[in-house]
């Protein structure tokens, strides 16, 4: 859940590096969210309003996020339009040097 929170207070900020790990946890804790709210959407019979404003909500810090995780690689944010692509990187590995973006970060161990 840090991670998510972690995603959500840097929300608009497009500089510097996202790890593999926070990229996947706030995925997770996303999906996760996103199917609570359209459950609770359900049961109040509104289907679509819930689910519209948390995605609406949840667009510019998965932005911020996905072009982070690219800078981590190594690879411009504007990749991020490139959906197959970005896919892909998703699962490779940082770059374990310093980059252009931000220098390499060692995860604290969980």
């Amino acid at each position: 859940m840090n991670w998510y929170l972690k995603a959500l207070k840097n929300y608009a900020n497009f500089s510097g590096r996202a790890r593999r790990r926070e990229y996947w946890w706030f995925v997770l804790f996303n999906i996760l969210i996103s199917m609570g709210v359209s459950i609770v959407a359900k049961i109040f019979g509104d289907e679509y309003l819930l689910s519209l404003l948390y995605s609406l909500f949840m667009f510019l810090p998965s932005l911020a996020l996905a072009v982070r995780r690219n800078h981590d690689a190594g690879y411009s944010g504007w990749w991020v339009l490139c959906p197959v692509f970005n896919l892909i990187l998703m699962f490779f590995q940082s770059d374990p040097e310093d980059n252009c973006f931000g220098p390499y970060v060692v995860e604290p161990q969980a």
